[in-house]
């Protein structure tokens, strides 16, 4: 087994925390848990955050709890259904799921598939070049952690505290920026392609501008920047970003076409047997 399979799914199963489930006449059970591999390795965590320097999170396996987390209407219509379950999952009660990275919170919700349905995902998905649907299966062992970079050559710098600074090309403006956690990212999503969508993901990511960190210098930078700035600073944070790279091969069992193709996270995830 690959080291990232160990990271994403068949990573050591231990009978501690929780306590042991207890039941009707003495009857009781440890639910084991596992460790996951975090790809932010604890280095974008401001310091006194739980995770600050950490590179593994201690999750629960999934239970019949957990499952009626993920079948409850009111959590599904109300899009958290995935926040309560990473919350349930996590053992150290002192994270906030709120405030992990988006790819932290990837690695846990990949884990947990992992281990609760095993790492085999068939799922149905349109052929690229003759647009055939098919049940196509993917090896979710087969996702790679991307542990995120920062190049000196495109004038950026990791500050060790959840932050980068970058000299930004023609303004020649020195912005800081910090990553989103999942929920901020989720919440960027969700506004599709209204107005002003790029200026927000900035006025959201940037920190500060030449060390002025008002709101006032913030929007300024977010709605006035030349877009070629603009651009370099929005690349530079993808690169930055620690996640799960899900890009698998696909090939066409209809016309032969073959491509990489990003695994599609569909109802079917959680759910092998529909």
């Amino acid at each position: 087994m690959s080291r990232n399979q160990d990271r994403l799914g068949g990573a050591q199963h231990k009978d501690v925390s929780p306590p042991p489930q207890q039941g009707g006449g003495g009857f009781s059970f440890v639910v084991p848990t596992e460790f996951v591999d975090l790809p932010s390795q604890g280095r974008f965590y401001a310091e006194g955050h739980s995770l600050h320097g950490i590179d593994s999170i201690e999750i629960k396996q999934m239970t019949a709890k957990e499952e009626d987390i993920l079948t409850s209407r009111t959590l599904l219509k109300k899009g958290v259904a995935l926040d309560k379950l990473i919350e349930s999952l996590i053992v150290d009660r002192t994270i906030n799921p709120a405030s992990l990275l988006i790819g932290d919170r990837n690695a846990i919700i990949i884990a947990a598939r992992v281990s609760g349905y095993g790492n085999d995902y068939n799922t149905s998905v349109q052929c690229p070049a003759c647009e055939t649907k098919q049940n196509y299966g993917f090896d979710l062992n087969s996702a790679n952690i991307v542990y995120g970079e920062t190049r000196d050559d495109l004038g950026v710098t990791d500050n060790g505290d959840g932050t980068i600074t970058c000299v930004l090309p023609k303004t020649q403006v020195t912005a800081v920026a910090r990553l989103l956690t999942g929920r901020e990212e989720k919440t960027l999503l969700n506004l599709g392609n209204n107005e002003g969508l790029i200026s927000t993901q900035l006025q959201s990511i940037i920190v500060s501008a030449n060390g002025d960190s008002s709101q006032q210098a913030i929007d300024y930078l977010a709605n006035n920047l030349p877009s070629f700035d603009s651009r370099h600073l929005r690349m530079v944070m993808k690169m930055a970003t620690p996640n799960i790279d899900l890009t698998q091969n696909f090939s066409c069992t209809e016309c032969g076409h073959t491509q990489e193709m990003e695994v599609p996270l569909t109802a079917d995830f959680f759910w092998p047997d529909r």
